[in-house]
């Protein structure tokens, strides 16, 4: 019986999605403190959605990038 073998493309891919996502794990919560910080501006309410949403998506991109390498792992 042959052994499996691991899909490295996939796990290349998906290491490349964490690669992606680490730096905007940093930047969203620097975006949500700057707009804290300025409260009285007309844009804080823009600039705290959009550092909500780059956190957000940086969590969506780690899990499916961590989801790719397991599935490329196991050949699933």
């Amino acid at each position: 019986m042959e052994t499996p073998k691991t899909d490295k493309v996939r796990i290349y891919k998906g290491l490349q999605k964490i690669f992606i996502a680490i730096p905007l794990m940093f930047v969203g919560p620097i975006i949500i403190y700057s707009s804290f910080k300025n409260e009285t501006h007309f844009l804080y309410y823009p600039v705290l959605i959009l550092g909500c949403l780059i956190c957000l998506f940086s969590m969506y991109l780690f899990f499916k990038g961590l989801r790719t390498i397991v599935n490329g792992l196991f050949n699933d």
